[in-house]
């Protein structure tokens, strides 16, 4: 994840993101930095989007209407575009935040990264692979507003017999909650992290063995901007790689850098 930066811009697809997530994903994207401009697209005479009105005044967001040209088409994805270029050669944003689940904006995305600017995609799980990787980074819909569910734990452990524990060789079970299908991935997509990691850490081992974690988390996303440990039930890197101590040895520095070797 990249921060720091000065100048945002967030475009909204009103027609491709969940009206209930929107006040989250601004809080998510100004992590990253400062949003000078905040617009959402949408044919708001649409009974579809006739609850956006309060919720775009409430967070600053300016409305753009497009009318729907032809019937059962909207047109909302180009008139985002346009606009996106248009703010582009202005040549004073350093970074663009596409809020949409749609594969058709990954043309954008290539030519917004290949114009110098930093690109965030947020979009729901079924987002195209090929636009969630033509973004810098990319942030699932699903993983926002995750409240933890405190009365799981207790529950789980008063369910789970000795021998289950025994089962699942050390590995952190993903939480409960939230988009069931977003927390479980496909059975590759660990083995992809595992591998990664091992990537990082014959990059970027010092001259013990170990690599600190946050580089090897700047270089997972620099590979899969889509990755996320949020959707393998963790809320950071180093809690994931604590979790398999049959691969990693886990070390903290007294200045509390988290570091890891692979075994």
């Amino acid at each position: 994840m990249k921060t720091n930066l000065q100048k945002m811009v967030l475009l909204i697809d009103a027609d491709n993101t969940q009206l209930s997530k929107l006040e989250a994903v601004i809080e998510e994207v100004s992590l990253h930095g400062r949003i000078i401009v905040k617009r959402a697209y949408g044919n708001w005479k649409k009974e579809a989007l006739k609850n956006w009105e309060a919720e775009l005044k409430r967070l600053a967001i300016k409305a753009e209407q497009q009318f729907d040209y032809v019937a059962g088409k909207n047109a909302t994805d180009i008139a985002l575009v346009i606009d996106a270029m248009h703010l582009l050669y202005r040549g004073i944003y350093d970074a663009f935040v596409i809020v949409a689940s749609d594969s058709d904006y990954t043309p954008l995305a290539l030519d917004l990264h290949e114009s110098g600017v930093y690109v965030i995609g947020v979009g729901e799980t079924k987002t195209p692979e090929s636009f969630r990787n033509s973004c810098d980074d990319f942030i699932y819909l699903e993983n926002l507003n995750e409240e933890p569910d405190e009365g799981a734990p207790d529950k789980e452990k008063a369910a789970a017999k000795p021998e289950d524990a025994q089962k699942g060789g050390g590995q952190k079970q993903p939480q409960k909650g939230g988009d069931d299908k977003l927390r479980q991935p496909g059975k590759n997509a660990m083995k992809k992290v595992h591998a990664l990691l091992r990537l990082a850490w014959d990059k970027y081992q010092d001259a013990e063995g170990y690599v600190n974690i946050g580089a090897a988390g700047s270089y997972i996303k620099r590979a899969r901007p889509d990755f996320d440990v949020r959707s393998y039930g963790y809320h950071k890197l180093p809690q994931l790689i604590e979790a398999f101590p049959d691969r990693y040895i886990f070390k903290t520095s007294k200045k509390g850098h988290v570091f890891y070797r692979c075994v």
